[in-house]
């Protein structure tokens, strides 16, 4: 373990939503347990409005105890904030600060204080989501180089990260660490009370893409490879939960021109963080028909519910989920492969020994590994 440092972490968290904000939570409280003195500082405003695809930039659920209040105190679009920002670390007293990134946009707000503070002698790091998008535009190379062409270190959690961060020819330290299991969705929930909240029968085989819907995702191609499975399981209910930040209407089409109004359910909203344990006690199985990929925060929540996964081969999702192990893998883009990994998890039965599997894997996936890489890179 690593001596006791000062330490900002600076990123997404509450009242922001979603996976990067939960993991960061997260990671404070668990720095806090080694001794570190962790303080957080958060955003005013994340998006502006217009690049928001979502409702909501908030959580909507019931507000859960934290170990860390963060401070909101950055604007990402007003450039005076950050010195402010800046100002409030010094006064913190930061020996490390550890910011959290995962798309160009971050990058004139990080990479400008990362360097204010460097004058100061405060060390600047981070814990990469994404070191590239997953939709590329231009300029996200330059932007990825400016960012991180200020730090002092780098924690990635896939060997795809990784690559990417060759690609902009990043330099300073960088250690490998998988991405951990998440543990703040509270306790799993009863199977039939879930599916009883959901109108969901008992004995449906169910299917579970969880998650914001954008194109990368591949549900377009879950779609297509349901007619498929719907000729050996015609009971099968694809539950879809997650808000669009695609235009719905040609996944509604698509689901009335393959006729599949029986078998698709589509929950169009951003799930609160009390009621995810809800939807994996009602999944057989989760599946990631991903186009593109580094990793995968759904399939870490999937592992904390021990529900196996169906997923394809890209960036670091097979090295999460181990081939016939804790999960089937299919090439990406191919519905006909998909629609037989599906019938062949029910048809064969699958569930109790992938799911023995993703125990197993859950396991290796604790947050010793995160943290140990963090503190070696302080």
């Amino acid at each position: 373990m690593a001596d006791s440092r000062r330490i900002v972490l600076v990123g997404p968290m509450y009242p922001y939503r979603g996976g990067i904000a939960h993991l960061s939570e997260t990671m404070a409280a668990y720095l806090l347990d080694r001794g570190h003195k962790v303080h957080a500082i958060t955003f005013t405003r994340q998006y502006p409005a217009l690049l928001f695809p979502g409702r909501t930039q908030y959580e909507t659920g019931a507000e859960a105890e934290r170990a860390v209040e963060a401070e909101r105190r950055i604007d990402t679009i007003n450039p005076f904030s950050w010195w402010r920002a800046v100002r409030r670390v010094n006064e913190l007293g930061a020996e490390v600060v550890i910011f959290r990134y995962w798309m160009p946009f971050f990058a004139p707000v990080f990479g400008t204080m990362a360097r204010i503070l460097a004058r100061n002698g405060i060390k600047s790091l981070v814990v990469v989501d994404n070191a590239l998008p997953h939709e590329r535009r231009p300029g996200d190379i330059a932007l990825g180089r400016y960012f991180f062409g200020a730090m002092q270190g780098c924690v990635v959690m896939s060997s795809a990260v990784d690559r990417d961060l060759d690609q902009l020819g990043v330099s300073c330290s960088r250690v490998l660490a998988p991405h951990p299991v998440y543990d703040s969705f509270g306790k799993p929930s009863d199977r039939t009370e879930a599916r009883a909240k959901m109108g969901l029968a008992e004995d449906l085989p169910v299917i579970l893409f969880f998650g914001f819907v954008r194109r990368y995702k591949g549900l377009h191609v879950l779609l297509d490879s349901m007619p498929v499975v719907r000729q050996t399981l015609p009971d099968i209910c694809l539950l879809v939960a997650g808000e669009f930040y695609d235009d719905e209407e040609p996944y509604q089409k698509k689901v009335e021109v393959l006729d599949l109004q029986k078998q698709v359910k589509l929950v169009n909203q951003y799930i609160p963080k009390d009621e995810v344990a809800n939807y994996f006690a009602a999944a057989d199985v989760v599946v990631q028909p991903y186009l593109s990929a580094t990793q995968s925060g759904v399939a870490q929540v999937a592992y904390q519910f021990e529900v196996p996964i169906i997923t394809t081969d890209v960036g670091g999702l097979a090295e999460i989920v181990p081939h016939e192990e804790a999960g089937l893998i299919v090439p990406p883009n191919d519905a006909t492969a998909l629609a037989s990994a599906i019938v062949r998890y029910f048809v064969d039965d699958m569930q109790v020994s992938l799911t023995a599997g993703v125990r197993r894997q859950k396991q290796s996936l604790g947050w010793d590994k995160l943290l140990d890489a963090i503190e070696s890179v302080m």
